[in-house]
């Protein structure tokens, strides 16, 4: 039996999503923030679509307190359903809303001591497969969908798996950035992660972007509870350690990234997708020349 043979398939995905949206306030006061429609798609039923298309079955939400709506988007809503189908109006449009029974888990992070923390919280169901982690805040757009170009690396490679995209130098110095090895293609070796480099200090100009396929042994790193910066458990640091014990590499995403977590980044999201949309892109095109004046 060949080593890829003996590779466990990925099936399993974390998404964190107990944070309180605090940048987008007062809109987050009642409402989650991966709630929040980029046109008429919640930013959180992107993630679980990529998920899907990926061959994720299980979905994993670690939630905190004021998330329900996330659950229950998710749920059936038999008074809409009931009352969309005596009007003879189709349903297709819930599709993506359906999960199979038992394919959706919550977990709950009472207290937020960052992205580690909230990873090791899944840990009882992540048991001991490999996983994956979408952060919803991030709006990956491709096609194939980026956690389906990491599963299609995964199969060829292994270990442990980041996404990672190509942004000017002057930028480094906001985002997580990897020391790189070898490359081939759009699969590079991971030596090393730094977090938030001077500009003349970046390995690379190749940021981590919000996706990631880890190996269960990084819930045994996390564990420790060792908080890094910020006073937070940070998931950098675990996967910092497990590098040199395990394959890590990166994949250069095929697609476009936008940053849902801040205000500018939704908008250039709700401003290019709906210019890719047959049934609005003539509309959206004409309304903001008329708006640039």
């Amino acid at each position: 039996m060949t080593q890829s043979q003996n590779r466990k398939p990925i099936r399993k995905a974390v998404f964190p999503v107990a944070g309180l949206g605090t940048r987008f306030l007062p809109a987050t006061k009642a409402i989650p923030k991966e709630m929040l429609p980029v046109i008429d798609r919640p930013l959180i039923q992107y993630a679980v679509d990529e998920a899907r298309e990926a061959g994720i079955e299980q979905l994993i939400f670690v939630t905190g307190r004021g998330k329900t709506a996330i659950v229950e988007h998710f749920d059936m809503a038999f008074e809409l359903e009931t009352t969309m189908a005596g009007r003879d109006k189709s349903l297709e449009v819930l599709e993506p809303t359906r999960i199979q029974p038992g394919n959706l888990v919550t977990v709950r992070q009472q207290v937020p001591l960052g992205l580690g923390h909230a990873i090791w919280c899944a840990r009882a169901i992540v048991g001991d497969e490999p996983f994956a982690i979408f952060l919803p805040d991030e709006l990956m757009i491709g096609s194939p969908g980026c956690m389906k170009q990491m599963v299609e690396a995964y199969n060829e490679v292994g270990g442990n798996l980041i996404s990672v995209l190509e942004v000017p130098e002057d930028e480094v110095s906001s985002y997580g950035v990897i020391a790189p090895g070898k490359a081939n293609g759009a699969l590079t070796e991971v030596k090393g992660l730094v977090e938030k480099p001077k500009r003349e200090e970046a390995p690379s100009n190749l940021i981590i972007s919000g996706r990631y396929i880890l190996q269960p042994e990084v819930m045994r790193v996390l564990e420790s509870q060792e908080k890094g910066a910020g006073g937070e458990i940070q998931l950098t640091d675990a996967m910092a350690r497990m590098i040199g014990e395990q394959p890590f590499h990166a994949v250069t995403f095929a697609g476009k990234r936008y940053d849902c977590g801040s205000k500018i980044g939704f908008v250039e999201a709700t401003l290019a997708i709906a210019l890719e949309r047959e049934d609005m892109a003539d509309e959206v095109r004409a309304m903001a020349q008329r708006l640039l004046g």
